[in-house]
Parts: structure tokens; C-alpha cells; sequence
């Protein structure tokens, strides 16, 4: 028989021959649910227009601090090593207390922080801010996915999760659109700070975020949670609750230590592939192949324009085809169009080899936040995904730093305005290298990994209950808890879930 992993591949016919049309779920959705996943989603769009910031000011940065390309990259790759440290923090909070405070908080500490990015007057203060603002922007992607997936029906999950994901590739629009636009004359911005009202206004976008979040309520999870402990007496115990919440952490990491492993692995891939697509891309497009500033910003526009397709269209798809089917599939188109990526010299060329490639990156990515909210312990489906993905933006953080470094110290030669050949930075046999090599990976770790498609991750206990670490601790109708064995007569009486043996497996968990 083949390997678990491959039988659940594609989604049991079951699963999803009784699921609703997505055309009329998304009628059903209330304004509150509407509302909700927009927050989510606009609250992860400014985390990327901040960190775009700086990849689209590379060179005001550099002219204004006296540095190389190189040293401003340093910036890149502080912000990316402490994301963890954010992820865990505000995802610990978030899991405990609630979803609304914890993002609103979050948001504001990035809105603050874009902000004096926008008055530093030396280096080393740009390097300290931006290394205190990836602290900020580390928890912001647990905290929205989760706010904006488990308020939805399980039907509209995919869609939403390509849609959510992409706001990612919004914000760089968005961030683009700004430095082509509203930035000051680009003459201005190469000589002095024209760079800064970029992320004036990015601070003022996030201020946005977090005003719209508190306007909002909480996540109906946590309402009944809550509701459900003052039905017991126990509302205002906050001490029982949080010795509860460091127990079932406890039993959470025993029984999961194998998932949170491949969960970082999966992630590090993915942020690999992200990075090393996109933070380089403006100073490959204008050292490299020669493009003035100008035609970098709009070609970058135009890939995103691909990503949030992408994004979309695969999220939709990986609710019929499964979840690592539709990665699969994406990974493979990143590999067939990296050619039309780095080899064509003409501008229309470049264009739709970076259309292609985030159509494929990001479609891959479409697909990520509801695969992480499956696949994690549902009851910490804020630190988990959050943790993960920050994680592995670490192992990745130095990704932009050694494009720049091997394009460096791999030379090409461009004939210059005198008619002469001239020395320049081969940054797209690099980018090309690593983008390859870190697809092969990513088709590995995807295929040997776990899928939990369909996961009614919402019915779950709280991480602040009893029970609320454990794989089956689901909440039935009556209020009363569901273990194993219900689950198990559940599922066949539904035929909808095979055995809770082949769910643990689903988590990545072993058979007793």
C-alpha cells in the first residue's frame, strides 16, 4: 500500500462532494464575517507595504547613509531574524487572551516604529528601529490569519486563504505604487530623503489597520470560550486559566514536537523562495539589466499583479484538489519559467517572466495560510502558524544578503554608454541558482508532509480550557467535550473523516 502521505494526497471524494457552493457561502457570510477577514487581511497587507519600504528605497537609503547595496540588505535581514521573537509573543497572547487587543497593539507598535523610521539620521539608527520593528511585524501574520480564517465557513477557507495571502502582494503594490507616485522627484530621492514620506505613509496605513480592528469584535471563538467559562464560575479566574493555558502548551509540544519541526522546515522553504524572488528584484532589475528606476517600480507592480492572481486562483483550487496537490503544482510552474525571468534583456520580457514566477510563488503561498491552520494544533492556531512561518523567515533572513553577495562576486559584462563592455553584478544567475534549488527542496518537503484538508478547526477548545492541547478536545452541540471515541463514531456514522489514527497522521503524529 503506498505511504499515508500520498493516499491523502488529493481529498477523499467524501470531503467534499457534500460542501456547499462557494458562490452561495459567500452569500451567507454576514458583514460581521466580512468585516472580520478584511481586518486579517489588511492587517498582513501593511505588514508588507512596512517591509517593502525598504526594499523599493535600496538606493535613497544608500545615497542618504553612505552605504552599498549590501549594507542596506543588513536592514533586510535583522527585520526577517527577529519576526520569531514577535511571533512568539503576540502569539502566546493572542492564543490566551483573544484575537482583536493583541492585533490592535501589534499594529500600533508597527505604525510607531514605521514612523521613526521615517526621522533616523545615521545608519545604526535605521538598523535599530528596523531591527525593533521585526519584533513588531513578527506577530502580525499568526494573528490575521487566524482572525480572518476561523470567523469564515469551512467552504470559503480556500479562497480566503489565497486571498488573505495575498495581501502580502497588495502591499508591495501598494508600496510601489507610493514610491512611483507620491515619492518626491526621483532626482530628490537618490540625493536626498525623498525616501521617508514612504514610510510616513506607511505608518499611517497601519495606524488605519489597528482603528478598524478596535472598532470590531472579538473572534467567536473566544466569545463562546469565554461565555462557556463564566457559565462555570470561572470567568474572572484568570490565574486558573493561564496555569491551564502553560499545561495544555505542555501536552501541545510533547505530542507535536515532529510537526513543529517540519513546520519550520516547509516555511523556511517557502520564505527562501519568497525572499529570494522578490527583496533583490528592483536592484537586479537597474544594476543588472540596466532599467532605469522607474521601469524596476512598474515591473515590480506587474509581477504582483501575477501574485495576487495566483494567490487566488490557487486558494480556490486547493479546496477541490487538496492542499499539496495545489503547492505541487505551483512549485512546478516557478521552475519552468525561470528562464523567461533572468534571461531576456528587453523590458516586455522581463515583465511577464516576473508575472509568471509570482504567479506561481505567491500561488504556492495562496495556499499556506489555511494549510499551517489545518495542520496545527487547532487550538494554538495563532502561535503555530505564526511561529513557523517567522521561523523559517529567520533561516531565510539572510536571503536578499547573499544575492547580493554572489551577484557581487559574480560578474557579467553590459556594454556601457561609451560602447565599452563594463563590469556589473550578475544578480540573475543567482537569483536563477537559488530560486531552482529551493523549489526541488520545496517539492520534497511538501510532498512528504502532512494535510488535514477540511479541519473544523473553529469547534475547537480554547487554548485557555481543559483539554484544549489535545488533537480531539472538540466541542459538540451540547457543550460537552468530544473525545477520541466519539470522533471516531462520528466520522463513520458521517462518512466524512476517516480514524482518528489517520487524523494523527494528518498532524504528523505517530501511531500509538
Amino acid at each position: 500500500m503506498a505511504p499515508y502521505f500520498l493516499r491523502n494526497l488529493i481529498p477523499r471524494r467524501e470531503k467534499t462532494e457534500h460542501a456547499r457552493p462557494l458562490l452561495a457561502v459567500l452569500a451567507s457570510l454576514t458583514w460581521l464575517q466580512w468585516a472580520q477577514f478584511f481586518s486579517g487581511w489588511l492587517a498582513w497587507t501593511c505588514d508588507a507595504i512596512d517591509f517593502f519600504s525598504v526594499s523599493l528605497s535600496v538606493k535613497g537609503l544608500g545615497t542618504t547613509f553612505g552605504r552599498d547595496t549590501h549594507d542596506i540588505t543588513t536592514a533586510i535581514t535583522l527585520t526577517l531574524l527577529l519576526r520569531s521573537a514577535g511571533a512568539v509573543i503576540f502569539g502566546i497572547i493572542s492564543d490566551r487572551y483573544g484575537r482583536k487587543w493583541p492585533l490592535v497593539v501589534n499594529l500600533l507598535i508597527v505604525a510607531v516604529l514605521e514612523l521613526g523610521a521615517g526621522f533616523v539620521q545615521t545608519y545604526q539608527q535605521f538598523l535599530g528601529v528596523r531591527s525593533l520593528f521585526g519584533i513588531g511585524m513578527g506577530g502580525i501574520w499568526g494573528l490575521a490569519a487566524s482572525t480572518a480564517l476561523e470567523n469564515l465557513p469551512v467552504e470559503a477557507r480556500g479562497l480566503a486563504s489565497g486571498v488573505l495571502q495575498q495581501g502580502y502582494a497588495v502591499g508591495y503594490l501598494i508600496a510601489a505604487v507610493i514610491e512611483l507616485t507620491l515619492v518626491p522627484d526621483k532626482t530628490e530621492a537618490l540625493n536626498g530623503d525623498g525616501w521617508r514620506s514612504l514610510f510616513w505613509l506607511a505608518s499611517g496605513i497601519s495606524l488605519f489597520a489597528a482603528i478598524l480592528r478596535s472598532f470590531l469584535p472579538e473572534s467567536e471563538v473566544f466569545i463562546r470560550a469565554k461565555a462557556e467559562a463564566r457559565a462555570k464560575g470561572q470567568g474572572a479566574d484568570t490565574s486558573s486559566k493561564t496555569r491551564i493555558f502553560i499545561r495544555e502548551t505542555g501536552k501541545m509540544l510533547k505530542q507535536h514536537w515532529l510537526l513543529c519541526i517540519y513546520a519550520v522546515l516547509l516555511m523556511t522553504g517557502f520564505n527562501f523562495l519568497s525572499h529570494g524572488s522578490q527583496d533583490l528584484y528592483p536592484v537586479y532589475l537597474t544594476d543588472t539589466k540596466g532599467f532605469s528606476q522607474h521601469q524596476a517600480t512598474v515591473a515590480t507592480i506587474i509581477g504582483n499583479c501575477g501574485a495576487i492572481a495566483g494567490g487566488a486562483i490557487a486558494g480556490w483550487a486547493s479546496q477541490y484538489i487538496g492542499r499539496r496537490l495545489t503547492i505541487i503544482i505551483c512549485i512546478l510552474l516557478v521552475a519552468a519559467f525561470i528562464p523567461l525571468w533572468i534571461i531576456p534583456d528587453d523590458f516586455s520580457g522581463l515583465a511577464a517572466g516576473a508575472f509568471c514566477i509570482q504567479f506561481g510563488v505567491q500561488g504556492a503561498w495562496g495556499v499556506i495560510p489555511i494549510q499551517l491552520a489545518e495542520m496545527s494544533p487547532p487550538a494554538f492556531r495563532a502561535t503555530f502558524p505564526g511561529v513557523a512561518y517567522q521561523l523559517g523567515n529567520m533561516v531565510s533572513s539572510a536571503s536578499a544578503q547573499i544575492e547580493a553577495t554572489g551577484g557581487d562576486n559574480l560578474k557579467t559584462t553590459r556594454i556601457g554608454a561609451d560602447g565599452q563592455p563594463e563590469p556589473i553584478p550578475d544578480y540573475a544567475t543567482v537569483q536563477g541558482i537559488l530560486i531552482g534549488v529551493v523549489a526541488a527542496y520545496l517539492l520534497i518537503v511538501t510532498v512528504l508532509g502532512p494535510e488535514n484538508h477540511g479541519s473544523h478547526f473553529e469547534k475547537h477548545r480554547a487554548a485557555f480550557e481543559e483539554g484544549g492541547g489535545e488533537d480531539d478536545a472538540y466541542i459538540q452541540e451540547d457543550g460537552t467535550n468530544a473525545g477520541p471515541s466519539t470522533m471516531r463514531a462520528r466520522d463513520e456514522e458521517s462518512g466524512s473523516a476517516g480514524s482518528v489514527d489517520e487524523k494523527r497522521e494528518d498532524h504528523g503524529v505517530e501511531k500509538a
